[in-house]
């Protein structure tokens, strides 16, 4: 088949001809549709996130199954689905417990570029091709577990579906799942991107009362409005600190999400919070970042919560169904979500596209 293989750090990603084997016992084998671009393929890509290499990345996708293995009894060939990069197996100590994202079957190949068992089901000759951030779909076809695809009408465009399986899991998760945002509460929104506006849609949900999302693009800016956001600043302009005080009283924002993968920011946020505020870090900064908190005293006796969030503490079984639900009574804007459309050959353009910060959600049609 073909697909989009990312070679080394400092060189291009390019199509090329790969090997998929058939699904096992308890696999599927998907044929992508469409798969979007996200910045944590581009923190492979760019070096911030190792991986081992060659590697095919993408895993924001949906298609159409193709071939089931032995065992599989909830999808069968033809049906649309969602692709998930974090399944849950539903038995172990974390699943059990509610936290579905920290699985303990599958939650490492999202870093080891592998299925549970420690293979890649694909290949060029004797050379393995690793499974990236446990999806694989810049190609043509995928191998996923069963509980790795959540079926979906038919009449669900694809290239509109796709977008569910990272970006708008994780940001609207962030907030109805991981936060748990409260109707009237104040939320500001660090960053733009994908991540951020769909954050930003999941505090309309949530029925926020002030949803202030900041970042440098004036065309994300204005999108965010469009998304639901009522306020919103250039960082270069305005001090989003002295903003969130501003707006709120002088108490600070009730929740505060870094939605761009800079740890500096989550230090802005932990500033930007009220006594008792929660920050939620949603994006992904480099793995050579860190943070600090200075007077840590401080920050203990005004009670703030400094959370971790992996895609929105989803469990994708549960919630690609509700966030569809949302979508038909447009609640939930996907297509505008979507603000390019290229095809497999044009990956790397789609790259540059998130490096120049232009547009929100790149889509590969496959």
């Amino acid at each position: 088949m073909r697909a989009a293989v990312f070679e080394a750090v400092g060189r291009s990603v390019e199509v090329d001809e790969v090997e998929i084997r058939g699904p096992r016992n308890g696999e599927v084998l998907v044929r992508v549709a469409a798969c979007g671009v996200c910045h944590s393929d581009l923190s492979v890509v760019d070096g911030s996130f190792p991986s081992p290499l060659p590697v095919v990345l993408g895993h924001e996708a949906a298609g159409v199954v193709e071939e089931v293995g032995a065992g599989v009894t909830t999808v069968a060939p033809g049906d649309h689905v969602v692709l998930a990069p974090l399944p849950a197996c539903g038995t172990c100590y974390f699943c059990t417990r509610g936290q579905p994202t920290l699985c303990a079957r599958f939650s490492a190949s999202l870093f080891t570029s592998l299925l549970p068992d420690g293979t890649s089901p694909l290949s060029r000759g004797e050379e393995v091709v690793y499974r990236g951030l446990g999806t694989a779909a810049w190609a043509e076809g995928a191998i996923m577990p069963e509980v790795a695809v959540v079926k979906i009408d038919t009449d669900v465009p694809l290239d509109v579906a796709c977008v569910l399986g990272c970006a708008v899991q994780t940001g609207v998760g962030a907030v109805l799942n991981t936060a748990r945002v409260e109707e009237g509460a104040s939320v500001l929104v660090l960053g733009a991107g994908g991540i951020g506006i769909a954050v930003t849609q999941g505090a309309r949900l949530a029925a926020a009362s002030r949803i202030v999302v900041v970042d440098p693009v004036a065309q994300r800016r204005d999108a965010a409005l469009r998304f639901g956001a009522t306020d919103v600043l250039d960082p270069g302009a305005d001090n989003p600190v002295a903003a969130a005080f501003a707006f709120t009283g002088g108490i600070g924002m009730d929740y505060v999400f870094e939605a761009a993968g800079q740890a500096a920011l989550i230090e802005q946020g932990i500033m930007a919070a009220r006594p008792g505020g929660t920050i939620v870090c949603v994006g992904a900064p480099a793995l050579d970042q860190g943070i600090s908190i200075p007077g840590v005293v401080g920050f203990t006796a005004s009670e703030k919560r400094l959370v971790g969030c992996l895609l929105g503490s989803v469990h994708t079984q549960r919630d690609v169904p509700r966030l569809l639900a949302l979508w038909r009574q447009g609640r939930l804007d996907l297509e505008g979500m979507i603000t390019h459309r290229l095809g497999l050959a044009e990956t790397e353009q789609g790259l540059d596209l998130l490096r120049r910060r232009e547009g929100i959600r790149t889509v590969l049609t496959v």
